[in-house]
């Protein structure tokens, strides 16, 4: 398994995730990606991290 580079700017609990660093609860983007769901995001529950990527 690679270890990605953690940024500890980005912090991350989705395991699943290719971007995740794997020993420590970060992203290891530089930059993330915040989408929305609807038109006027009003709760967290209607964004999502829209640089996520399954990790094969």
């Amino acid at each position: 398994m690679l270890k990605l580079k953690s940024n500890k700017n980005i912090g991350c609990t989705v395991n699943e995730c290719k971007y995740h660093a794997k020993n420590e609860s970060f992203c290891s983007l530089d930059h993330i990606n915040v989408v929305k769901h609807m038109d006027k995001a009003k709760t967290p529950e209607a964004t999502d991290c829209g640089s996520f990527e399954v990790e094969k």
